[in-house]
């Protein structure tokens, strides 16, 4: 398995060196081919590996690389760890990846510069795969900081148009924020265990529970301050409620870069951390709790704002931030099994929604805004038909006693009866605002399927599709479309979303038995509470088909405020104009963040720079000196007489100056 391993992480980092370095001398189709081989190698190297933890034929192995840093008591090597949860990790980062560099050939087709986008695709994958194998925290954290500057490059692709530049900037940024966290986390954990290796910090991690330690001058549980640090880290990566700032304007980036950051990297990266030092999480009660309730709130804070969002991507965005906080209060219960399941299917049906965004964007020539989409399911069919399962999914339509759903059934009502079962006051409310997640979900999932799909086509009104599109003499006629006519995308586009449909429909009915009830499947990877997964199977019926129930309950709201009584939205706004702004506005928390840090900032920015750079530093320092040399060279000039015996004079009395110190 070494062999593999090594293959699997290296060969994305060789192919995207390739096809930076080459770029246009390499020419487009070259890059393609090379990074969308590699990541289709790694990802059929991955399966195997997984089927073979699955199965019970593999077992955890660490693959040495390099010896790294070996500074007095600090040493650590560079080794790539493989267990069950770093196999799935490689399943889905690899295969969402190797689909998403495929579904690019079609997407970035008319792209100059496509040998620079897919060198960044397969970088970014690179360092994500750098964090799941990483066997100590140094390890973790170079991937870590990897999937960060990966993710600028890529959010920030179109350099040249303002908002991408800033939205770049702003996750950069924002994660900074979550990564200080982290590192303090790091430190702390180094200084309380003597070792970044991560094995022997989980294994020593029972034995620090209850001691205490000394932070920002209070004495307090060591584990909990440990714990909290490191998940302000995965609050920034994986976009949670104070730190989610970057997420929906991450869009910015090219679609595929949102599938891919959505579903398969970055943003998963803080659920992964928290499920590998599951252990240590187990020892900090305060920690775990706060990891609840940050979850909680964050899947049910994204999910109303997703119910008013009219940029299809920006509506799956605030999708995904909704779908990570389900993940988290999964691990903060103790479920980190169910946690890594959802995540699982998650990445299936998450890649599917928004490359089947991309293709309806690229139908509708570049028009995000579903304003002007409607009666599209007979345009594009196959598209239409990807949206509904990736739909349905992320819904979690299924139905208990017969045993089938959707992926997001299997994944989704594992994590409310998980919380349920936890029977604490915390998990509870957990439950509850899960289920109205849960509700919201499924309007918005079902407003964007009718607004996109259904009613009368309107992009007949979008000045931005009509101005862009030359109508050909065949249009001139009478066109109710006003002579656009949307196309389905090219096959490269078309095979990524079949694939994924599998997934979305299939992943969870396959792999729900290893991920929630098998012990021996995570072989010690993760911390297994088996009396929990006990309880969630025992939770009354009603909890098994309260999703089920809220997702009927907004596929029928959904349907009778767009396709039935399409007034009902204009009449709702009219009637509640400040709690839609509210909601539209996505809380204020960017005016509130610009008025608390971003406006204070750059006014003291200003005070540094005018004040002390260029009333201080400049006046007395380059220009002060500057003006004194030049009044000096003034002075020097009028005793510049040009007569030899003045010269003489001077050097006399300079000379008896000199003698009379000295004797002196």
């Amino acid at each position: 398995m070494a062999t593999q391993i090594l293959i699997i992480v290296f060969g994305p980092l060789l192919a995207a060196l390739i096809a930076g370095l080459g770029n246009r001398m390499l020419g487009n189709l070259a890059a393609k081919s090379i990074t969308t081989g590699a990541l289709l190698l790694s990802a059929g190297l991955s399966w195997p590996i997984f089927l073979g933890f699955l199965g019970g034929t593999e077992t955890a192995e660490v693959v040495p690389v390099l010896k790294w840093v070996e500074s007095g008591t600090l040493s650590f090597d560079w080794s790539l760890r493989v267990d069950t949860l770093t196999a799935i990790m490689l399943v889905v980062i690899n295969s969402v990846s190797a689909l998403v560099h495929l579904y690019s050939w079609g997407y970035m087709d008319e792209d100059p510069d496509q040998p620079r986008f897919f060198a960044y695709l397969s970088l970014f994958t690179f360092a994500m795969l750098m964090l799941v194998t990483a066997d100590n925290l140094v390890q973790m954290f170079f991937g870590w900081e990897g999937v960060g500057l990966a993710s600028y490059l890529l959010i920030g692709f179109w350099f040249k148009k303002p908002s991408a530049g800033a939205a770049a900037i702003k996750a950069f940024v924002v994660n900074r924020v979550g990564d200080l966290g982290f590192m303090l986390g790091i430190f702390g954990t180094y200084l309380v265990f003597q070792t970044t290796s991560i094995p022997e910090i989980l294994a020593a991690a029972p034995g620090m529970s209850g001691s205490t330690i000394t932070f920002v001058g209070m004495r307090l549980y060591t584990m909990d301050i440990l714990c909290i640090l490191l998940f302000i880290g995965a609050m920034g990566k994986s976009a949670q409620l104070g730190l989610h700032t970057w997420l929906p304007d991450a869009m910015e980036g090219p679609t595929p870069v949102s599938a891919l950051i959505h579903a398969a990297t970055m943003v998963t990266a803080g659920v992964f951390m928290l499920c590998r030092l599951s252990p240590m999480f187990e020892t900090a009660p305060t920690a775990l709790m706060i990891v609840t309730v940050i979850g909680a709130a964050t899947c049910f804070f994204a999910a109303t704002i997703g119910t008013t969002q009219w940029d299809i991507k920006r509506v799956i965005a605030y999708s995904t931030c909704s779908q990570l906080g389900y993940m988290f209060f999964a691990a903060g219960v103790g479920a980190y099994g169910v946690a890594m399941f959802h995540l699982f299917t998650h990445a299936f049906f998450k890649a599917l929604l928004f490359l089947g965004a991309g293709s309806v964007i690229h139908a509708m020539h570049h028009e995000q805004d579903m304003r002007y989409y409607g009666g599209l399911r007979k345009a594009i069919p196959f598209t239409f038909y990807a949206m509904l399962a990736g739909t349905l999914a992320i819904t979690g339509l299924g139905v208990y006693h017969l045993g089938v759903g959707f992926a997001g059934f299997w994944s989704k009502d594992a994590v409310l009866e998980v919380a349920f079962a936890r029977g604490t006051a915390i998990s509870t409310t957990a439950f509850w605002l899960g289920v109205g997640a849960a509700l919201l979900t499924s309007f918005y999932s079902w407003r964007l399927m009718f607004l996109t799909f259904w009613g009368k086509p309107r992009w007949i009104e979008s000045e931005h599709i009509q101005h862009s599109v030359h109508k050909t003499p065949a249009d001139a006629g009478e066109d109710t479309t006003g002579g656009y006519h949307p196309h389905e995308s090219p096959v490269s586009m078309l095979v990524p979303l079949g694939v994924l449909t599998i997934g979305a429909i299939a992943a969870g009915q396959v792999f729900a038995p290893a991920f929630l009830d098998s012990a021996a499947f995570w072989g010690g990877s993760i911390f297994y509470n088996e009396n929990l997964i006990h309880a969630m199977h025992a939770v009354p019926y009603w909890v098994k088909y309260s999703a089920l129930i809220v997702m009927l309950l907004g596929f029928a709201g959904a349907y009778v405020a767009y396709i039935a009584k399409p007034d009902i939205p204009g009449r709702f706004v009219a009637t509640f104009p400040a709690l839609h702004n509210f909601v539209y506005r996505k809380w204020y928390f960017d005016e509130l963040y610009d008025a608390i840090f971003v406006k204070p900032a750059f006014w003291l920015g200003r005070q540094f720079w005018k004040i002390g750079d260029v009333g201080i530093i400049d006046r007395f320092g380059p220009n002060g000196i500057a003006w004194a040399v030049e009044r000096g060279s003034v002075a020097a000039k009028s005793i510049q007489s040009g007569y030899v015996y003045t010269y003489a004079l001077i050097m006399l009395l300079g000379l008896v100056a000199a003698i009379t110190f000295v004797l002196l």
